[in-house]
């Protein structure tokens, strides 16, 4: 089932179940009363355009053809007009404006196309949907993959794209609740049998960008934890 049709339908999922942890007002405002925020920023609109443009990039590589910069550049321009371009409700930080920000995505993707380390890794999955339900939660939890690798041996690895102002902390990663949801997810869609292992692939809008992989694993402790919080 395609994402639009699972956030059709009641619905939970990893990144509402923050916001409600975050902040309940802020949750009911979004995602009870569904009212328009006032502005958009422009943090999250680059997340988007690179998230789709990473996805161009692994549909050509689970095909076999590698893409160099410049392609991967064009892509990028692509996807973020699409998102940005004449938008009157774009919150831009002080200094940053459409073409800054332009130039910036394009300098992270440099970083990432030139970072990213040879692998032997199967491609699974692309931006792919997932569901699945919770003893007690009236309604699931749905979500998306960004991505499904596979090695020679058979483990699977869910990795998720993030575009951030600063480095993580291991205690982030080992803590986030989104990567335990991951992991729940893959085992109720088909990778139960698998050793899954969860990565962050992180591009970091430092004045120097950087991309850097973070690694962790979740037990079954873990999972009875997230599953009996207070969701």
């Amino acid at each position: 089932m395609e994402l639009q049709e699972l956030r059709e339908k009641p619905h939970l999922s990893a990144s509402g179940i923050s916001d409600y942890i975050d902040c309940g007002l802020l949750y009911k405002f979004g995602r009870i009363d569904k009212l328009e925020p006032e502005f958009v920023s422009d943090a999250l609109l680059l997340g988007i355009a690179i998230h789709a443009t990473l996805a161009e990039f692994y549909q050509s590589k689970m095909v076999g053809e590698k893409m160099d910069v410049k392609l991967l550049h064009n892509y990028f321009e692509l996807h973020w007009a699409k998102c940005a371009y004449g938008r009157s409700d774009v919150k831009y930080k002080e200094g940053e404006d459409y073409n800054t920000l332009l130039m910036k995505g394009k300098e992270l993707l440099s970083v990432y196309i030139n970072d990213l380390p040879d692998d032997n890794f199967t491609i699974v999955g692309i931006e792919e949907p997932f569901s699945f339900e919770i003893e007690g939660l009236p309604v699931p939890i749905i979500g998306v993959f960004d991505l499904v690798l596979e090695d020679s041996s058979g483990v699977i690895t869910i990795v998720d794209h993030k575009t951030s102002a600063r480095s993580y902390s291991n205690s982030e990663i080992d803590n986030s609740m989104q990567l335990t949801i991951y992991q729940m997810a893959a085992k109720a869609n088909g990778y139960a049998e698998r050793e899954i292992l969860l990565r962050f692939d992180a591009l970091i809008k430092t004045k120097t960008p950087k991309f850097e992989s973070y690694y962790t694993t979740r037990s079954e402790w873990d999972e009875k934890k997230t599953a009996w919080s207070p969701l």
